[in-house]
């Protein structure tokens, strides 16, 4: 079943890292500058899992529980990210703007908090 990605907003949320902090991307030249996955057992619009920026922690993970506090919503693009940081941490737009560059330059997109 296909999930709505603003649902999750205020919700704690499990996150499975595949890209962790660090990490080269596997077909583009970037490095991940933050821990990157999905949720599991879910399903996008793209169809494939719900994808999830880990903002806060500063080493490379292999799984995160913590808060989502807002959505990257791509227009131009079917491929909604959660933006998950541990419960009780907050960031602005422009800080969440800022730590998703690396990959969001690429899209055109915006923050939805509700």
């Amino acid at each position: 079943m296909r999930v709505d990605a603003s649902d999750y907003i205020g919700q704690m949320v499990e996150v499975r890292v595949d890209r962790p902090l660090g990490s080269l991307h596997p077909e583009f030249d970037f490095v991940y500058s933050i821990n990157y996955g999905f949720v599991p057992g879910t399903r996008a619009a793209d169809g494939e899992e719900l994808d999830a920026y880990v903002l806060g922690p500063g080493e490379p993970l292999t799984e995160f529980v913590g808060r989502c506090i807002a959505v990257v919503h791509r227009f131009d693009d079917d491929d909604d990210k959660l933006v998950v940081v541990p419960d009780g941490r907050q960031f602005s737009d422009d800080e969440i703007r800022r730590s998703t560059q690396f990959q969001e330059r690429y899209f055109t997109s915006g923050i939805r908090r509700t």
